[in-house]
């Protein structure tokens, strides 16, 4: 992490127990039938449109158009996934240059499986703008606990 991300960028990091197994997790991380249900904990609407292939873009959008434009950097099955954000998207126009774009440029978001006591543990980090930080922090405890009902009913 550069200097500059560090004075730019807080990160939240969240755990959370499951009691499921890390490939029904991995599921409903990247499964398109699953993951715009936790994602809506962000913004109306809001999903992640990619193929999950390491290098591939990802496309985090709500109803409005609007989101962020991603890389993703690390797909380990049932293991790792990480993101790291590229750009910005207004009015379903991506947006790599402006100052709202440099803002989040070179943020991550990172999601760990890992088993724990017979349980399965998710953690996840995400790099926000600080002024985000509480309303995100408050998001991902949602959207959390939207993947282990998720994980845990299938």
């Amino acid at each position: 992490m550069s200097i500059q991300l560090a004075i730019k960028h807080k990160t939240i990091e969240k755990v959370i127990e499951i009691a499921a197994s890390r490939e029904k997790v991995w599921e409903i991380l990247i499964d398109d039938r699953f993951a715009s249900r936790w994602y809506g904990e962000f913004s109306l609407g809001a999903k992640p449109r990619t193929t999950w292939e390491e290098g591939s873009k990802v496309l985090f959008t709500d109803l409005s158009g609007g989101g962020l434009v991603g890389e993703v950097m690390i797909n380990q099955p049932n293991q790792m996934l990480s993101v790291e954000y590229q750009g910005v998207v207004f009015g379903g126009e991506e947006d790599y240059t402006s100052e709202d774009a440099m803002s989040v440029k070179g943020g991550e978001e990172t999601y760990i499986i890992t088993d724990k006591d017979g349980q399965t543990e998710l953690s996840v980090k995400a790099d926000v703008m600080p002024e985000y930080f509480d309303s995100m922090s408050s998001a991902w405890e949602r959207a959390l606990k939207n993947i282990k009902l998720l994980a845990e009913e299938m």
